[in-house]
């Protein structure tokens, strides 16, 4: 049974019953409306009422109006009165605000629905956020999710089907299924008006599937918890880093399949630790970028808050709106600097550990198309519930590059600064003059040049500029060679090898957990 129509039966139930209170958590008022209008058709000498701030109280099948009064207030008393006067009497309220605690409001909302108890009546709710306790325990609650795919694909169908006779539409029905993947998430008129806007072009080509991605991301640009990070593929060439992507590409058709028959969930995402400027926080761009899927960053040192619960009503929040922009990959940046607190015994009140529960609770049991990049430069604190399997999807350490990801990653920073190669014999000097550079080590020394080349011309870059700019910088192994050594010892029992190579380089050292195949 789909969502709407699981909705539906419970909803019909509810006001078969006579239940006296029952609120409706949704965020879709027209889609609400619709159904309980279908519902009010079958249900005989049961009259249902419906008040919106624009139109007051009207009858809701006939559209008759009831009472002009468009105040919460007014429409309250109005139902109040005509509760206590006649039988079996339904009224749904639209635009209810303050019944989160025990207010005025609340109070009287209360004292309408205690009447509607003795009189056989029920008022009903639409309203997205948690109704005060002692209210809601004289009804019931019943939620109407966005769309399911199948009713996206429903949907789609709908909504281009009386066009193909005029239109070229070139999407099949592999392609009506993945853009329904793509606008899960989404209400219904928002799924319209996104169809709608492509219709307009008086065609639809395969290539609107990416625009479909676009046209979702607008929607929740401005939806606060998550920040939208802009990726600008010119500069997301990747070094190395082998293993790593050949998972990606392995796990990549899986994120936006239907594999609901098979029982398994879409890939969840992974955990990169490893030496501090190795390409960790480069690779969550790059995979948004390669997977052509919007970026979100989620900065789980913003979402802790000075009031009780405060904390973990911003990460539900920012956990909620990823599910909405789904799919999309997550950057979780230093994700251990946001859950520290429940390893080191922080006198927050618990609040750390409660955090981690949370976000653990989500990265688990949630079903949505969420790809989760989290990187962690101090494995040391990372909470040991967050490295259990079946959090993450895999584990991976992304070490110090080796003498081929060296290579590779000169050439691609030689390449965008100064728009050609190096002499062979000079790029193996580099290569040999590099052992223990990080990534963003080797970056910098060619950034030295390109800036040599931009200030005096191409022609003031020489053979001994490039030695000199190696020479000249010390990496983070030669200063601290014992913290490079103990990251790495962590990583041989934990994780597997980003580059696909024994974490270390040398075969003779502690052998890594496993290598991934290709």
């Amino acid at each position: 049974m789909s969502d709407t129509k699981e909705f539906k039966s419970t909803l019909t139930r509810y006001l078969k019953a006579r239940v006296p209170f029952i609120s409706i958590r949704s965020a879709e008022r027209a889609r609400v409306l619709d159904i309980v209008r279908e519902i009010a058709q079958g249900l005989n000498n049961a009259p249902v009422y419906v008040h919106t701030l624009s139109q007051g109280t009207k009858e809701l099948v006939s559209g008759r109006s009831a009472n002009e009064d468009r105040s919460v207030i007014g429409a309250l008393d109005f139902a109040s009165q005509q509760i206590g006067q006649r039988q079996s009497l339904t009224f749904v309220l639209t635009e209810v605000s303050d019944t989160e605690d025990d207010t005025p409001f609340a109070r009287q909302l209360l004292d309408a629905v205690m009447l509607a108890a003795e009189n056989g009546g029920a008022v009903a709710v639409i309203t997205t956020k948690p109704v005060w306790g002692q209210l809601q325990r004289l009804g019931m609650s019943v939620v109407l999710s966005p769309p399911t795919e199948d009713e996206m694909l429903d949907i789609i169908h709908e909504q281009i089907g009386a066009y193909r006779a005029d239109y070229v539409i070139e999407w099949d029905d592999a392609d009506e299924r993945e853009a329904a993947a793509i606008l899960t998430g989404v209400s219904r008129i928002e799924a319209e008006n996104i169809i709608a806007t492509l219709l307009a072009n008086g065609r639809i080509v395969k290539a609107d599937l990416a625009e479909l991605t676009h046209a979702k991301d607008r929607i929740f640009a401005d939806i606060s918890g998550i920040e939208r990070v802009q990726v600008r593929g010119s500069e997301l060439n990747v070094g190395g880093l082998g293993g790593l992507k050949g998972w990606l590409d392995k796990e990549r058709p899986l994120l936006t399949a239907d594999l609901r028959e098979r029982g398994i969930r879409p890939p969840r995402g992974v955990l990169l630790v490893g030496v501090p400027g190795c390409g960790k926080s480069l690779s969550a761009k790059a995979i948004a970028h390669n997977w052509k899927m919007p970026l979100y960053r989620l900065d789980l040192s913003t979402i802790h808050g000075q009031y009780l619960g405060q904390s973990e009503g911003r990460l539900k929040e920012a956990l909620s709106t990823a599910d909405h922009v789904s799919p999309c990959v997550l950057w979780i940046d230093e994700i251990e600097k946001g859950l520290a607190g429940a390893t080191q015994g922080a006198g927050d009140g618990g609040t750390s550990t409660r955090l981690v529960g949370q976000f653990l609770y989500w990265l688990q049991e949630a079903r949505s198309r969420v790809f989760v990049v989290a990187t962690a430069n101090d494995v040391s604190r990372l909470p040991p519930e967050l490295l259990r399997r079946g959090r993450f999807d895999e584990l991976f350490f992304v070490d110090l590059p080796t003498a081929e990801e060296r290579r590779e990653i000169i050439g691609i920073y030689v390449q965008r600064g100064l728009k050609r190669e190096i002499p062979a014999a000079l790029m193996a000097e580099l290569v040999e003059a590099s052992e223990g550079f990080a990534g963003s080590d080797l970056e910098s020394a060619v950034r030295e040049v390109v800036k040599e080349a931009y200030l005096n011309g191409d022609g003031a870059v020489s053979d001994d500029l490039f030695r000199r700019s190696f020479q000249n910088l010390v990496p983070l192994s030669k200063t601290s060679p014992e913290q490079i050594e103990s990251i790495r010892a962590w990583g041989r029992e934990r994780a597997v090898p980003a580059s696909g190579l024994p974490i270390g380089g040398a075969a003779s050292q502690t052998r890594s957990r496993r290598v991934v195949l290709a």
